[in-house]
């Protein structure tokens, strides 16, 4: 059977994402469909429109069969540990055979001749890589020069590395590679502009924010979502569970980083080089995250690992802990959503998965309580802890109690799309 593996965010669900899974479709008629979405907070270090539920609700009422969500310690990170994580957690499925994702190439093979040399780093990629990186860039600029510089020859391939989707394929590739997983790739060419703020059917979820951030009716959203996402997206709204943005954790941010001691602010995960002095200055003098954020912006640090680091200070990361993280994967896989199909898949999983299963609340409550071990408590706790500061910021403030993740069941999307919940 061909089961084949998306990685998303799904923030929100919308018609370019319909479209890879319709894609699979063509391909493999009978596939079925498992995707690793991020939780809470996202990859770019930004909360989730909505919460993690209505968006896998989203996914599996436009064709997926089972949303399985990434650890909170993976999903903000960069690139290449979002693309390793995900896919270890797909591979340990023990069911997922190809791996499906949008590129602006849609190409593999161009793809995979970067992802190779990414994965191989030969000698003179890696001293032109370090002499970037001593100049004072970031490391994806460092990195973007570097490959620039190895590819000169070949523009076309150079002008992939400038393409976010592309950026994302290629750490991908890069990982099947490296841990030598037994999972084929599927390049599919991207729709849409991801820069683009034009509300096309092919709309970038970028766009969709930014619509909605502007205070503009979600009705007019419609054209550029599949229906169940607008439903979805609609109702989430109207009960005051979203939209949530980063200017909505702005006082909390805040207020965590000016009362947390400097030695403590010094241990969280990417503040290295003394940039805790800088952070702690910054907070004291600035009134609201943008502020905040362009203070501490520089050269090495772009406003995206900017974004990752004060999560990872809101939430109390260490660089112990991501250190560690990191030596063991993912631990755990949590189900967020399923359709029919789906429920057949875990009872799949639960033979031949690598890693155990929690879809209830009181197994997730079990692993909080340590039955699992000292290392998934620490994982789980994180996920936990994410949800419950998530909840802080939602519009409606009966919503905002915690608690949520050892109450909340996976949802149920039956085949008339109508979705079941509860223990």
């Amino acid at each position: 059977m061909i089961v084949t593996g998306i990685v998303a965010e799904y923030n929100p669900f919308h018609n370019g994402h319909r479209y890879l899974i319709e894609s699979v479709r063509r391909l493999y008629p009978e596939a079925a469909i498992i995707c690793v979405m991020s939780g809470h907070f996202l990859q770019r270090g930004e909360p989730a429109l909505v919460n993690k539920w209505a968006r896998a609700e989203m996914a599996v009422s436009s064709g997926a069969d089972l949303i399985i969500e990434l650890p909170l310690v993976f999903s903000v990170r960069s690139a290449y540990y979002f693309a390793r994580s995900a896919l270890m957690l797909l591979s340990q499925t023990g069911l997922v055979t190809h791996l499906a994702f949008g590129s602006e190439s849609g190409d593999c093979q161009e793809l995979k001749t970067i992802a190779h040399l990414l994965a191989d780093e030969p000698a003179e990629y890696r001293d032109r890589l370090k002499a970037y990186l001593s100049q004072g860039y970031s490391f994806p600029v460092a990195r973007s020069y570097a490959l620039r510089d190895w590819f000169k020859d070949d523009p076309h391939l150079e002008h992939l590395l400038s393409q976010p989707n592309n950026i994302l394929a290629l750490e991908y590739l890069r990982v099947i590679k490296e841990l030598q997983l037994n999972i084929e790739p599927i390049a599919v060419k991207r729709q849409g502009s991801f820069h683009s703020t034009d509300l096309s059917p092919f709309a970038s979820a970028t766009a969709i924010r930014q619509f909605l951030m502007q205070g503009n009716n979600i009705a007019e959203l419609r054209t550029a979502l599949p229906l169940p996402s607008s439903q979805i997206l609609e109702r989430e709204i109207e009960r005051g569970a979203g939209p949530v943005f980063d200017r909505d954790l702005s006082s909390l941010i805040l207020y965590r980083l000016r009362t947390l001691p400097l030695e403590e602010l010094g241990k969280i995960y990417e503040i290295t080089e003394g940039l805790e002095y800088r952070i702690k200055e910054s907070a004291q003098r600035s009134s609201t995250l943008d502020q905040l954020r362009q203070s501490i912006k520089s050269k090495r640090y772009n406003m995206t690992k900017i974004n990752r680091l004060l999560i990872y200070a809101l939430l109390n990361i260490s660089a112990r802990q991501m250190e560690a993280f990191d030596e063991t994967g993912p631990l755990y896989h949590r189900v967020l959503a399923f359709s029919s199909r789906g429920q057949l898949l875990l009872q799949q999983m639960q033979r031949r998965s690598s890693l155990p299963i929690f879809s209830r609340g009181s197994q997730v409550k079990a692993a909080f309580d340590g039955k699992w071990g000292p290392a998934v408590k620490e994982m789980i706790t994180q996920d936990i802890m994410a949800t419950d500061v998530y909840a802080l910021a939602l519009p409606n403030h009966a919503l905002r109690r915690g608690g949520l993740d050892f109450t909340a069941s996976p949802v149920r999307v039956t085949g008339d799309s109508s979705p079941t919940t509860g223990e």
